[in-house]
């Protein structure tokens, strides 16, 4: 069966909206001013910025107002207890085990914080199986993850596709293995010169359908 390989965080669940969500009930609980959902978008990044940096920015910018164990529970839980996936996104990923692929999971995170979000969307219903990289010791665009995905559903990565949001976790890691990808967009444009998907497509859902249609 051939491998369908996908990223988490931004490609199968809007990460950022369940974060966004998470930090406008917090400030409103804390009777911070809601305009604050921008500054602190900004200092996270989707995730990039260490959950530890983020909460240190938090403490300092809203001093003795808040609790720690408050802005804790705000980075390590917020976007994992609020993620949801889309109807489009269930229905492409049964299409694709329909169509014979195995699908995993291969997300960069810790194993707490992503399996909650993996059975918080109900995705551990619709993959076969999901690495994480705290669970390995390795991070995308690592090869050695990408082989991890394959040695826990008992295949090789020969004709697997890579599908993500991340040019540099993804795409590259992809490139660097000879793997065919699909770079999910969100409408943004493609920047990078050292290496290019093989597809860009706008959301996940059309990622999905686009490799179960491609020959293989």
């Amino acid at each position: 069966m051939p491998l369908l390989l996908l990223d988490l965080d931004n490609t199968l669940v809007d990460r950022d909206a369940a974060f966004r969500d998470a930090v406008a009930a917090f400030l409103a609980e804390h009777g911070l001013p809601d305009t604050d959902v921008t500054w602190v978008m900004t200092v996270d990044a989707s995730g990039y910025t260490s959950r530890y940096e983020v909460a240190a920015a938090l403490a300092d910018r809203y001093g003795d107002m808040v609790p720690a164990t408050a802005i804790h529970v705000l980075v390590d839980n917020g976007a994992a207890d609020r993620v949801v996936l889309a109807h489009s996104t269930r229905e492409a990923l049964g299409k694709a085990q329909a169509n014979g692929w195995t699908c995993v999971i291969v997300t960069n995170g810790r194993t707490a914080q992503q399996e909650t979000k993996i059975r918080q969307a109900g995705l551990d219903q619709l993959v076969h199986g999901w690495i994480i990289s705290e669970d390995v010791g390795h991070k995308k665009p690592e090869p050695k993850i990408f082989q991890a995905a394959a040695e826990i559903v008992g295949t090789s990565l020969s004709g697997a596709w890579v599908v993500g949001d991340s040019p540099h976790a993804d795409i590259a890691g992809a490139n660097a293995l000879g793997l065919r990808s699909v770079w999910v967009s969100d409408g943004q444009p493609w920047t990078q010169d050292a290496y290019q998907p093989t597809h860009i497509a706008a959301d996940i859902a059309s990622a999905i359908n686009h490799v179960i249609h491609t020959p293989r």
